[in-house]
């Protein structure tokens, strides 16, 4: 038995304003070449399919296509709901798409109720999803001691410990491993900026011995691929959705499972359909190193650092980078006269052209230039004569 684990497709987001699902569509490619050359026997989405509760029509016929080609290619698909998914639409139909290889988990009641595939003659794995779970949502239909993410995720699992061990002594002669799917954060997995609504501070944290005894746990909601234990692993998002993923390696994790357990996990790799860059320094020097040419193709992130606010930033740089999404400044150095704030700037300007130019430069962070400091004192002198009726 092999499977696949997977999450956080976010079907229909986009990136900084430049639509994804063309980059969307090309993970699907991967992803079915992957279930086809590897065997795969199901495919594990644990949470955020979409990447909001009312996906597009568009967003939900590429899902739709997903499925099938999925279950074309051979494979069971296994999916449970997350934060950005309306779990009642994504549930829709659930029992009746079962019968064709699809098995949704997104309501609280299906949480004691695994997908089960068989392992050879002896053995069978049980699939639980868990769905997102909002404490102040479940808590009291969960029967949790308390409406936090930890009391909910502990009540939820004492549901599938309660079907494993009935399902164990119903028929003692079969061997039956388990894997729980869920969308949640879980302590000591890394979060990037792409990651919307996380509880901080502690306060969302599922400690991880929530999950023990388990044969192995198919983590979702965290955008980077990683492992918090041998058997307890984020699969990460397919494709990046923060330039703070940069420097990740998207991808699954492949997990074989025999008549003795799981054998082998081991990682799978895609490639983006373009790469990041995180560019920072003068715009000078990016605009003419070769270290960069790499990021010509790249969508990317460019800070400046230059002491005053080149012109045209934006337009000169898309002329070596076309895929410059984002453009902050951030100068490297200032002398100490820069150094002061603003309002010590302003109390101190000689006269009113003074403050006026103070100002454009405090907004753009680029002094004004001879032409723009004489259209202020023609404007202000303009002022002051038509105040005195001159």
């Amino acid at each position: 038995m092999r499977l696949l684990h997977t999450s956080d497709w976010h079907l229909g987001r986009s990136f900084h304003g430049v639509g994804m699902l063309e980059a969307q569509q090309l993970f699907l490619d991967q992803l079915e070449k992957t279930v086809r050359e590897e065997n795969v026997d199901v495919v594990l989405i644990a949470g955020d399919v979409y990447d909001r509760a009312l996906p597009a029509v568009d967003v939900v016929e590429l899902f739709d296509e997903a499925l099938e080609r999925l279950t074309v290619a051979g494979a069971s698909v296994v999916v449970s709901s997350g934060n950005h998914d309306s779990a009642v639409r994504l549930g829709f139909g659930g029992r009746l798409i079962e019968r064709g290889g699809v098995h949704l988990r997104t309501r609280l009641e299906d949480i004691g109720r695994p997908a089960v595939f068989p392992v050879g003659d002896t053995a069978e794995v049980a699939v639980y999803g868990l769905p997102y779970l909002e404490p102040r949502m479940v808590a009291d239909e969960l029967r949790s001691e308390a409406a936090t993410h930890t009391a909910v995720t502990s009540a939820a699992l004492d549901r599938v410990r309660a079907d494993l061990r009935r399902r164990r002594e119903l028929d003692p002669s079969r061997t039956l491993y388990s894997v729980v799917m869920a969308h949640t954060f879980a302590g000591g997995g890394v979060s990037s900026d792409s990651e919307r609504e996380l509880s901080m501070g502690g306060l969302g944290v599922v400690p991880l011995d929530l999950f023990e005894g388990f044969d192995y746990v198919a983590l979702g909601h965290l955008h980077g691929r990683q492992q918090l234990q041998e058997r307890i692993r984020y699969s990460g998002s397919p494709l990046a959705y923060s330039f703070s993923e940069a420097r990740q390696s998207k991808g699954a994790w492949l997990i074989d499972v025999g008549a003795g357990g799981v054998d082998e996990i081991r990682p799978v790799q895609w490639t983006p359909p373009r790469n990041l860059a995180v560019l920072r320094g003068p715009i000078e020097e990016l605009l003419a190193s070769p270290e960069h040419v790499g990021a010509e193709n790249s969508w990317c992130q460019v800070t400046l650092t230059d002491s005053e606010r080149p012109q045209h930033a934006m337009e000169r740089l898309r002329a070596r980078f076309p895929g410059t999404l984002v453009l902050t400044f951030e100068p490297a150095s200032r002398n100490a006269g820069e150094e002061r704030t603003y309002s010590e700037r302003i109390a101190q300007a000689a006269d009113d052209t003074a403050i006026c130019c103070g100002f454009l430069e405090h907004v753009r962070q680029r002094k004004a230039d001879a032409e723009e400091a004489a259209l202020f004192a023609e404007t202000i002198d303009a002022l002051r004569a038509a105040e005195s009726g001159v």
